[in-house]
Protein backbone atom coordinates (compact mmCIF):
# COMPACT_ATOMS: atom_id res chain seq x y z
CA UNK A 1 0.00 0.00 0.00
CA UNK A 2 1.80 3.36 -0.87
CA UNK A 3 2.29 5.87 1.90
CA UNK A 4 0.20 8.65 1.79
CA UNK A 5 1.53 12.42 1.82
CA UNK A 6 -0.35 13.71 5.24
CA UNK A 7 -0.48 11.57 7.76
CA UNK A 8 -3.25 11.57 10.95
CA UNK A 9 -0.53 12.34 12.98
CA UNK A 10 -0.76 15.63 14.50
CA UNK A 11 1.91 17.65 16.24
CA UNK A 12 0.95 19.69 19.27
CA UNK A 13 -0.36 22.33 17.29
CA UNK A 14 -2.88 20.21 15.20
CA UNK A 15 -0.93 20.59 12.28
CA UNK A 16 -0.79 17.21 10.08
CA UNK A 17 2.46 15.30 9.78
CA UNK A 18 4.02 15.12 6.10
CA UNK A 19 5.95 12.27 5.85
CA UNK A 20 7.54 13.20 2.66
CA UNK A 21 8.80 16.35 4.24
CA UNK A 22 10.54 14.63 6.81
CA UNK A 23 13.64 13.94 4.63
CA UNK A 24 13.98 16.84 3.60
CA UNK A 25 16.29 19.68 4.20
CA UNK A 26 14.56 23.11 5.00
CA UNK A 27 16.46 25.48 6.30
CA UNK A 28 19.89 24.39 4.83
CA UNK A 29 22.22 27.34 3.80
CA UNK A 30 22.87 28.62 0.52
CA UNK A 31 25.93 30.44 -0.94
CA UNK A 32 23.38 33.72 -2.52
CA UNK A 33 20.22 34.77 -0.96
CA UNK A 34 18.87 35.11 2.86
CA UNK A 35 20.57 32.42 4.12
CA UNK A 36 23.90 32.44 3.04
CA UNK A 37 26.96 29.94 4.26
CA UNK A 38 29.56 33.15 5.06
CA UNK A 39 28.91 36.41 6.44
CA UNK A 40 30.64 38.82 6.40
CA UNK A 41 29.83 41.65 8.34
CA UNK A 42 30.81 42.48 11.90
CA UNK A 43 29.15 44.39 14.86
CA UNK A 44 31.58 44.02 17.46
CA UNK A 45 34.66 45.77 16.01
CA UNK A 46 34.53 49.29 16.97
CA UNK A 47 31.09 48.99 18.79
CA UNK A 48 29.58 52.29 20.65
CA UNK A 49 27.07 53.04 22.91
CA UNK A 50 24.91 54.24 20.20
CA UNK A 51 25.41 51.19 17.49
CA UNK A 52 24.64 48.69 21.24
CA UNK A 53 21.46 50.78 21.60
CA UNK A 54 20.62 50.55 18.29
CA UNK A 55 21.01 46.95 17.56
CA UNK A 56 19.15 45.98 20.86
CA UNK A 57 16.19 47.95 19.77
CA UNK A 58 16.02 46.69 16.83
CA UNK A 59 16.12 42.90 18.43
CA UNK A 60 13.29 44.08 20.32
CA UNK A 61 10.90 44.81 16.97
CA UNK A 62 11.80 41.46 15.63
CA UNK A 63 15.22 42.08 13.54
CA UNK A 64 17.80 40.38 15.85
CA UNK A 65 20.39 39.64 13.03
CA UNK A 66 23.07 42.03 14.38
CA UNK A 67 21.98 41.09 17.80
CA UNK A 68 22.99 37.63 16.96
CA UNK A 69 25.94 38.79 15.14
CA UNK A 70 27.06 40.26 17.98
CA UNK A 71 26.95 37.21 20.36
CA UNK A 72 28.59 35.26 18.39
CA UNK A 73 31.49 37.64 18.43
CA UNK A 74 31.53 38.05 21.45
CA UNK A 75 32.57 34.54 22.10
CA UNK A 76 35.23 34.96 19.57
CA UNK A 77 36.54 38.06 20.98
CA UNK A 78 36.25 37.88 24.82
CA UNK A 79 38.06 35.10 26.29
CA UNK A 80 36.55 35.23 29.72
CA UNK A 81 33.40 35.51 28.50
CA UNK A 82 33.92 32.42 26.40
CA UNK A 83 35.18 30.80 28.74
CA UNK A 84 32.33 31.72 31.52
CA UNK A 85 29.62 30.71 29.08
CA UNK A 86 31.19 27.63 28.04
CA UNK A 87 31.66 26.38 31.63
CA UNK A 88 27.89 26.64 31.69
CA UNK A 89 26.92 24.81 28.83
CA UNK A 90 29.47 21.81 29.63
CA UNK A 91 27.53 21.72 33.23
CA UNK A 92 24.44 20.92 31.36
CA UNK A 93 26.31 18.55 28.53
CA UNK A 94 28.17 16.91 31.27
CA UNK A 95 24.84 15.41 32.95
CA UNK A 96 23.71 12.50 33.01
CA UNK A 97 20.82 11.65 30.60
CA UNK A 98 17.92 9.00 31.13
CA UNK A 99 15.18 7.80 29.76
CA UNK A 100 12.49 7.02 32.86
CA UNK A 101 9.23 4.82 31.59
CA UNK A 102 5.51 6.29 32.27
CA UNK A 103 5.32 2.93 34.22
CA UNK A 104 6.14 -0.79 34.84
CA UNK A 105 3.64 -2.38 32.16
CA UNK A 106 5.23 -3.71 29.10
CA UNK A 107 4.51 -1.25 26.27
CA UNK A 108 5.78 1.67 28.77
CA UNK A 109 8.80 0.01 29.12
CA UNK A 110 9.05 -0.94 25.37
CA UNK A 111 8.76 2.63 24.38
CA UNK A 112 11.08 3.90 27.08
CA UNK A 113 13.78 1.14 25.74
CA UNK A 114 13.32 2.96 21.97
CA UNK A 115 13.92 6.05 22.64
CA UNK A 116 17.22 5.10 25.04
CA UNK A 117 18.68 3.46 21.93
CA UNK A 118 18.13 7.18 20.59
CA UNK A 119 19.71 8.94 23.26
CA UNK A 120 22.79 6.13 23.30
CA UNK A 121 23.73 7.55 19.99
CA UNK A 122 26.92 9.67 19.64
CA UNK A 123 25.36 12.27 17.67
CA UNK A 124 22.63 12.71 20.48
CA UNK A 125 25.53 14.43 22.41
CA UNK A 126 26.36 16.98 19.91
CA UNK A 127 22.46 17.71 19.41
CA UNK A 128 22.79 18.63 23.46
CA UNK A 129 26.03 21.01 22.75
CA UNK A 130 24.26 22.76 19.37
CA UNK A 131 21.19 23.09 21.69
CA UNK A 132 23.00 25.06 24.38
CA UNK A 133 24.12 27.63 21.93
CA UNK A 134 20.54 29.57 22.81
CA UNK A 135 21.96 30.50 26.45
CA UNK A 136 23.74 33.41 24.92
CA UNK A 137 21.75 33.75 21.79
CA UNK A 138 18.24 33.09 23.23
CA UNK A 139 17.29 30.40 21.14
CA UNK A 140 18.95 27.42 19.02
CA UNK A 141 17.45 25.78 16.29
CA UNK A 142 18.21 22.41 15.01
CA UNK A 143 16.62 21.17 12.24
CA UNK A 144 15.49 16.95 12.39
CA UNK A 145 16.62 14.97 9.22
CA UNK A 146 14.45 11.94 9.25
CA UNK A 147 15.64 8.88 7.49
CA UNK A 148 14.19 5.79 7.05
CA UNK A 149 16.06 2.48 8.73
CA UNK A 150 13.81 -0.69 7.25
CA UNK A 151 10.73 0.32 9.25
CA UNK A 152 11.93 2.91 11.64
CA UNK A 153 12.25 6.43 11.46
CA UNK A 154 15.65 7.85 13.30
CA UNK A 155 16.46 11.02 13.57
CA UNK A 156 19.77 12.89 12.20
CA UNK A 157 20.68 16.95 13.58
CA UNK A 158 21.75 19.03 11.71
CA UNK A 159 22.70 23.20 13.60
CA UNK A 160 21.00 25.49 11.68
CA UNK A 161 22.39 29.45 12.73
CA UNK A 162 20.20 31.45 14.48
CA UNK A 163 20.14 34.34 11.83
CA UNK A 164 18.44 32.04 9.59
CA UNK A 165 14.86 32.77 11.50
CA UNK A 166 12.96 35.34 12.67
CA UNK A 167 10.15 35.85 15.37
CA UNK A 168 6.82 35.95 14.06
CA UNK A 169 5.96 39.58 14.92
CA UNK A 170 2.18 38.98 15.60
CA UNK A 171 3.02 36.61 18.97
CA UNK A 172 6.50 37.28 19.60
CA UNK A 173 6.99 33.75 20.96
CA UNK A 174 6.97 31.65 17.75
CA UNK A 175 9.94 31.34 15.21
CA UNK A 176 9.41 31.08 11.80
CA UNK A 177 12.15 30.41 8.59
CA UNK A 178 13.57 33.35 7.00
CA UNK A 179 12.19 33.56 3.51
CA UNK A 180 12.92 36.63 0.71
CA UNK A 181 9.09 36.36 -0.40
CA UNK A 182 7.51 36.77 3.19
CA UNK A 183 8.64 39.59 5.37
CA UNK A 184 7.09 37.39 8.43
CA UNK A 185 9.33 33.95 7.75
CA UNK A 186 7.17 30.32 6.80
CA UNK A 187 6.09 28.38 9.19
CA UNK A 188 8.21 25.74 10.51
CA UNK A 189 6.64 22.19 9.30
CA UNK A 190 6.13 20.05 12.48
CA UNK A 191 8.56 17.49 13.44
CA UNK A 192 11.36 19.14 11.26
CA UNK A 193 12.30 21.48 14.21
CA UNK A 194 14.08 21.18 17.54
CA UNK A 195 13.23 24.81 18.73
CA UNK A 196 15.76 25.88 22.49
CA UNK A 197 14.44 28.58 24.03
CA UNK A 198 15.50 28.41 27.55
CA UNK A 199 13.48 30.93 29.84
CA UNK A 200 16.35 32.71 31.52
CA UNK A 201 13.55 35.63 31.87
CA UNK A 202 10.25 36.20 31.72
CA UNK A 203 8.97 38.08 28.38
CA UNK A 204 9.85 37.49 24.86
CA UNK A 205 12.51 35.19 23.87
CA UNK A 206 14.76 37.36 21.68
CA UNK A 207 15.39 39.30 24.59
CA UNK A 208 16.74 36.34 26.95
CA UNK A 209 19.97 35.30 25.67
CA UNK A 210 22.70 36.30 27.94
CA UNK A 211 25.42 37.85 25.57
CA UNK A 212 22.20 40.46 25.79
CA UNK A 213 23.15 40.99 29.45
CA UNK A 214 26.88 40.67 29.15
CA UNK A 215 26.77 43.20 25.69
CA UNK A 216 27.10 46.40 27.71
CA UNK A 217 29.88 44.84 30.20
CA UNK A 218 31.79 43.49 27.08
CA UNK A 219 31.45 47.00 25.28
CA UNK A 220 33.37 48.25 28.25
CA UNK A 221 36.05 46.13 28.69
CA UNK A 222 36.75 46.46 24.86
CA UNK A 223 37.31 50.28 25.07
CA UNK A 224 38.95 49.80 28.85
CA UNK A 225 41.50 47.05 27.13
CA UNK A 226 42.00 49.80 24.20
CA UNK A 227 43.05 52.71 26.40
CA UNK A 228 45.35 50.74 28.36
CA UNK A 229 47.22 49.63 25.25
CA UNK A 230 47.44 52.93 24.55
CA UNK A 231 48.32 54.34 27.66
CA UNK A 232 51.35 51.34 27.59
CA UNK A 233 52.00 52.28 23.90
CA UNK A 234 53.07 56.03 25.55
CA UNK A 235 54.16 55.39 29.02
CA UNK A 236 55.59 51.81 28.47
CA UNK A 237 58.73 52.99 27.09
CA UNK A 238 61.06 55.65 28.70
CA UNK A 239 60.78 59.46 27.17
CA UNK A 240 64.40 59.32 24.87
CA UNK A 241 66.19 62.78 25.10
CA UNK A 242 69.00 63.24 22.68
CA UNK A 243 71.72 65.95 23.23
CA UNK A 244 73.82 67.99 20.67
CA UNK A 245 76.12 70.99 20.97
CA UNK A 246 75.99 74.32 19.93
CA UNK A 247 78.53 73.44 17.15
CA UNK A 248 76.43 70.36 15.71
CA UNK A 249 75.66 70.97 12.00
CA UNK A 250 72.31 69.65 10.32
CA UNK A 251 73.93 66.26 9.13
CA UNK A 252 74.71 65.56 12.75
CA UNK A 253 71.43 66.70 14.01
CA UNK A 254 69.54 64.46 11.81
CA UNK A 255 71.99 61.41 12.97
CA UNK A 256 70.77 62.12 16.37
CA UNK A 257 67.57 62.33 15.59
CA UNK A 258 67.34 59.09 13.20
CA UNK A 259 69.46 57.35 16.58
CA UNK A 260 66.61 58.39 18.77
CA UNK A 261 63.75 57.23 16.51
CA UNK A 262 65.21 54.36 15.89
CA UNK A 263 66.41 53.15 18.90
CA UNK A 264 62.91 51.85 20.39
CA UNK A 265 62.70 49.20 18.00
CA UNK A 266 66.27 48.07 16.83
CA UNK A 267 67.11 48.66 20.38
CA UNK A 268 70.36 49.72 19.28
CA UNK A 269 72.41 52.73 17.62
CA UNK A 270 75.40 54.47 17.25
CA UNK A 271 75.77 58.18 17.02
CA UNK A 272 79.70 60.30 17.80
CA UNK A 273 81.04 60.50 21.02
CA UNK A 274 80.14 64.26 21.09
CA UNK A 275 76.43 63.46 20.98
CA UNK A 276 74.31 62.34 24.46
CA UNK A 277 71.23 60.35 24.48
CA UNK A 278 69.25 60.31 27.99
CA UNK A 279 65.81 57.61 29.02
CA UNK A 280 64.02 59.82 31.53
CA UNK A 281 61.07 57.76 32.88
CA UNK A 282 57.97 59.64 33.31
CA UNK A 283 56.16 59.18 36.51
CA UNK A 284 52.83 57.17 35.78
CA UNK A 285 49.55 59.00 36.28
CA UNK A 286 47.76 58.57 39.40
CA UNK A 287 46.09 55.37 39.12
CA UNK A 288 47.30 54.99 35.90
CA UNK A 289 47.96 51.12 34.63
CA UNK A 290 46.24 49.87 38.20
CA UNK A 291 42.94 51.67 36.95
CA UNK A 292 42.92 49.90 33.86
CA UNK A 293 42.96 46.52 35.55
CA UNK A 294 40.81 47.07 38.32
CA UNK A 295 38.04 48.33 35.72
CA UNK A 296 38.71 45.07 33.19
CA UNK A 297 38.64 42.85 36.27
CA UNK A 298 35.68 44.49 37.89
CA UNK A 299 33.50 43.85 34.12
CA UNK A 300 34.82 40.72 33.86
CA UNK A 301 33.26 39.64 38.06
CA UNK A 302 29.69 41.32 36.24
CA UNK A 303 29.98 39.22 33.48
CA UNK A 304 30.71 36.20 35.63
CA UNK A 305 27.65 36.90 37.56
CA UNK A 306 25.53 37.11 34.92
CA UNK A 307 26.16 34.07 33.46
CA UNK A 308 27.16 32.16 36.08
CA UNK A 309 25.74 33.36 38.77
CA UNK A 310 28.95 33.84 41.03
CA UNK A 311 32.20 34.58 40.71
CA UNK A 312 34.15 32.79 43.26
CA UNK A 313 35.43 29.61 41.19
CA UNK A 314 35.95 32.04 37.63
CA UNK A 315 37.11 35.18 39.76
CA UNK A 316 38.01 34.71 43.02
CA UNK A 317 39.42 31.57 43.20
CA UNK A 318 38.26 29.07 46.22
CA UNK A 319 38.49 26.87 49.03
CA UNK A 320 37.60 23.28 49.03
CA UNK A 321 34.79 24.65 51.84
CA UNK A 322 33.63 27.47 49.22
CA UNK A 323 33.61 25.15 46.69
CA UNK A 324 30.87 22.98 48.62
CA UNK A 325 28.64 26.00 48.04
CA UNK A 326 30.28 27.81 44.90
CA UNK A 327 30.72 25.17 42.05
CA UNK A 328 31.78 26.14 38.26
CA UNK A 329 27.62 26.75 37.51
CA UNK A 330 25.50 27.38 40.82
CA UNK A 331 23.51 24.29 41.30
CA UNK A 332 20.19 26.16 41.04
CA UNK A 333 20.82 28.27 37.69
CA UNK A 334 22.14 23.94 36.54
CA UNK A 335 19.07 22.61 37.41
CA UNK A 336 16.93 25.07 35.76
CA UNK A 337 19.21 24.75 32.62
CA UNK A 338 18.64 20.91 32.59
CA UNK A 339 14.95 20.81 33.18
CA UNK A 340 14.52 23.44 30.51
CA UNK A 341 16.63 21.26 27.96
CA UNK A 342 14.38 17.89 28.94
CA UNK A 343 11.28 19.64 28.69
CA UNK A 344 12.62 20.79 25.03
CA UNK A 345 13.85 17.16 23.56
CA UNK A 346 10.83 15.69 25.28
CA UNK A 347 8.59 17.69 23.28
CA UNK A 348 10.16 18.28 19.87
CA UNK A 349 12.31 15.06 19.69
CA UNK A 350 10.85 12.13 21.90
CA UNK A 351 7.44 12.68 20.89
CA UNK A 352 7.72 12.98 17.40
CA UNK A 353 10.15 9.62 17.71
CA UNK A 354 7.54 7.79 19.43
CA UNK A 355 4.90 9.40 17.41
CA UNK A 356 6.27 8.55 14.35
CA UNK A 357 7.37 5.22 14.76
CA UNK A 358 4.35 3.73 17.57
CA UNK A 359 1.89 6.00 16.82
CA UNK A 360 -0.06 9.03 19.19
CA UNK A 361 0.16 7.97 22.85
CA UNK A 362 -2.03 8.58 25.88
CA UNK A 363 1.01 8.49 27.63
CA UNK A 364 4.95 9.03 26.63
CA UNK A 365 7.83 8.33 28.66
CA UNK A 366 10.27 10.85 29.82
CA UNK A 367 14.14 11.95 28.93
CA UNK A 368 15.32 13.48 32.33
CA UNK A 369 18.89 15.33 33.03
CA UNK A 370 19.71 14.22 36.74
CA UNK A 371 21.94 16.66 38.27
CA UNK A 372 23.34 14.96 40.64
CA UNK A 373 23.38 16.74 44.62
CA UNK A 374 26.84 17.26 46.07
CA UNK A 375 26.84 15.15 49.30
CA UNK A 376 28.84 15.66 51.99
CA UNK A 377 30.14 11.79 52.80
CA UNK A 378 32.21 12.77 56.09
CA UNK A 379 28.80 14.24 57.19
CA UNK A 380 26.83 11.27 56.13
CA UNK A 381 29.23 9.00 57.81
CA UNK A 382 28.83 10.51 61.04
CA UNK A 383 24.99 10.72 60.85
CA UNK A 384 25.06 7.10 59.85
CA UNK A 385 27.09 5.80 63.20
CA UNK A 386 25.22 7.44 65.19
CA UNK A 387 21.38 6.81 63.46
CA UNK A 388 21.95 3.30 63.00
CA UNK A 389 23.05 1.88 66.91
CA UNK A 390 18.94 3.84 67.48
CA UNK A 391 17.67 1.34 64.56
CA UNK A 392 17.33 2.99 61.78
CA UNK A 393 17.75 0.63 58.60
CA UNK A 394 19.63 1.93 55.69
CA UNK A 395 19.95 -0.54 52.66
CA UNK A 396 23.74 -1.03 51.58
CA UNK A 397 23.45 -0.22 48.00
CA UNK A 398 21.99 3.23 48.50
CA UNK A 399 24.99 4.16 50.92
CA UNK A 400 27.40 2.87 47.97
CA UNK A 401 25.77 4.78 44.99
CA UNK A 402 26.04 7.89 47.33
CA UNK A 403 29.66 6.96 47.98
CA UNK A 404 30.51 6.00 44.50
CA UNK A 405 31.05 2.66 45.50
CA UNK A 406 29.85 -0.68 42.96
CA UNK A 407 28.98 -3.72 44.58
CA UNK A 408 31.12 -6.12 45.40
CA UNK A 409 32.17 -9.47 43.70
CA UNK A 410 30.95 -12.45 44.88
CA UNK A 411 34.30 -13.91 46.71
CA UNK A 412 36.15 -10.81 46.54
CA UNK A 413 38.42 -9.57 49.52
CA UNK A 414 36.01 -6.75 51.63
CA UNK A 415 37.61 -4.27 54.26
CA UNK A 416 36.54 -5.11 57.43
CA UNK A 417 37.30 -3.40 60.61
CA UNK A 418 41.00 -3.98 62.34
CA UNK A 419 40.43 -6.25 65.17
CA UNK A 420 37.00 -7.10 64.49
CA UNK A 421 36.93 -8.83 67.36
CA UNK A 422 38.48 -6.63 69.63
CA UNK A 423 36.73 -4.69 72.52
CA UNK A 424 35.15 -1.53 70.56
CA UNK A 425 36.40 2.24 71.66
CA UNK A 426 32.85 3.32 72.61
CA UNK A 427 29.33 2.28 72.98
CA UNK A 428 28.78 3.78 69.57
CA UNK A 429 31.26 1.28 68.39
CA UNK A 430 29.41 -1.71 70.31
CA UNK A 431 26.10 -0.83 68.82
CA UNK A 432 27.43 -0.74 65.04
CA UNK A 433 29.81 -3.99 65.44
CA UNK A 434 27.14 -5.96 66.71
CA UNK A 435 24.78 -5.24 64.17
CA UNK A 436 27.80 -6.31 61.20
CA UNK A 437 29.18 -9.10 63.17
CA UNK A 438 27.07 -12.75 63.69
CA UNK A 439 26.45 -13.83 66.98
CA UNK A 440 28.51 -16.87 68.37
CA UNK A 441 29.03 -17.83 72.16
CA UNK A 442 33.02 -16.56 71.77
CA UNK A 443 31.49 -13.11 70.90
CA UNK A 444 29.39 -12.73 73.44
CA UNK A 445 31.50 -14.07 76.38
CA UNK A 446 33.75 -11.77 74.64
CA UNK A 447 31.75 -8.71 75.37
CA UNK A 448 30.71 -9.70 78.54
CA UNK A 449 33.80 -9.74 80.01
CA UNK A 450 35.02 -6.51 77.84
CA UNK A 451 31.84 -5.30 79.97
CA UNK A 452 32.65 -5.85 83.18
CA UNK A 453 36.09 -3.95 82.30
CA UNK A 454 34.85 -0.79 80.88
CA UNK A 455 31.89 -0.35 83.43
CA UNK A 456 34.05 -0.80 86.40
CA UNK A 457 35.27 2.54 86.31
CA UNK A 458 31.76 4.49 85.63
CA UNK A 459 30.37 2.22 88.39
CA UNK A 460 32.99 3.00 90.45
CA UNK A 461 32.71 6.67 90.29
CA UNK A 462 28.95 6.23 91.04
CA UNK A 463 29.80 4.17 94.56
CA UNK A 464 32.34 6.36 95.31
CA UNK A 465 30.01 9.02 95.60
CA UNK A 466 27.35 6.77 97.32
CA UNK A 467 30.28 5.58 100.20
CA UNK A 468 30.38 9.35 100.39
CA UNK A 469 27.22 10.12 101.48
CA UNK A 470 26.89 7.19 103.01
CA UNK A 471 29.86 7.82 105.66
CA UNK A 472 28.61 11.83 105.81
CA UNK A 473 24.90 10.43 106.58
CA UNK A 474 23.92 10.84 110.60
CA UNK A 475 21.08 7.96 109.64
CA UNK A 476 19.38 6.33 107.39
CA UNK A 477 16.54 8.43 106.59
CA UNK A 478 19.41 11.56 106.48
CA UNK A 479 21.76 9.19 103.61
CA UNK A 480 18.34 8.28 102.09
CA UNK A 481 17.36 12.43 101.64
CA UNK A 482 20.85 13.33 100.52
CA UNK A 483 21.18 10.06 98.34
CA UNK A 484 17.59 11.36 96.37
CA UNK A 485 19.36 14.94 96.15
CA UNK A 486 22.47 13.88 95.17
CA UNK A 487 21.03 11.65 91.91
CA UNK A 488 20.90 14.69 89.48
CA UNK A 489 24.30 15.27 90.32
CA UNK A 490 25.66 11.99 89.02
CA UNK A 491 28.12 11.70 85.88
CA UNK A 492 25.23 11.49 82.96
CA UNK A 493 27.63 10.55 80.43
CA UNK A 494 29.35 7.88 82.21
CA UNK A 495 25.78 6.53 83.00
CA UNK A 496 24.74 6.48 79.26
CA UNK A 497 27.72 4.81 78.30
CA UNK A 498 27.39 1.83 80.66
CA UNK A 499 23.21 1.46 79.99
CA UNK A 500 24.02 1.61 76.37
CA UNK A 501 26.99 -1.36 77.28
CA UNK A 502 24.51 -3.65 79.01
CA UNK A 503 21.71 -2.96 76.25
CA UNK A 504 24.35 -4.22 73.68
CA UNK A 505 25.37 -7.24 75.34
CA UNK A 506 21.84 -7.93 76.09
CA UNK A 507 21.14 -7.74 72.47
CA UNK A 508 24.15 -10.39 71.38
CA UNK A 509 23.03 -12.90 73.37
CA UNK A 510 19.39 -12.51 72.48
CA UNK A 511 20.82 -12.57 68.94
CA UNK A 512 22.33 -15.94 69.76
CA UNK A 513 19.72 -17.90 71.00
CA UNK A 514 17.56 -16.80 68.38
CA UNK A 515 19.95 -17.83 65.77
CA UNK A 516 20.53 -21.41 67.09
CA UNK A 517 16.55 -21.18 68.33
CA UNK A 518 16.87 -21.41 72.07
Amino acid sequence: MPETTESRILDRHGNPIRRRQLTREIAAPSLTGLRQIWSGSTVAGGLTPERLAGLLLAADDGDSHDYLTLAEEMEERDPHYASVLGTRKRAVSGVPVTVEAYSDAPHDVALADAVRRVVRRPAFGDLVDDLLDALGKGYSAVELLWRRDGSQWLPDYAWRDPRFFVWYRASGHSLRLLDEADPNGVELPPYKFIIHTPRLKSGLPARGGLARLAAFSYMCKAWTVKDWLAFADVFGLPLRVGKYGPNATEEEKAVLLSAVANIASDAAGIIPESMNIEFQTVAATAGGPDMFLKLAEWLDKQISKAVLGQTMTADDGSSNAQAQVHNDVRVDILEADAKALANTLNRDLLRPYIDLNFGPQADYPRIELEVPKPEDLALLADGLAKLVPLGLQVEQSVIRDKMGLPDPDQGAALLTPPGQAAAPASADGVAALNRATPATPELVDHYVDQLQDQTAPAIGQMLDQIKALLGQAESLEAFQVSLLDAYGHLDPDALAQVMQLGFSAADLAGRYEVENGR
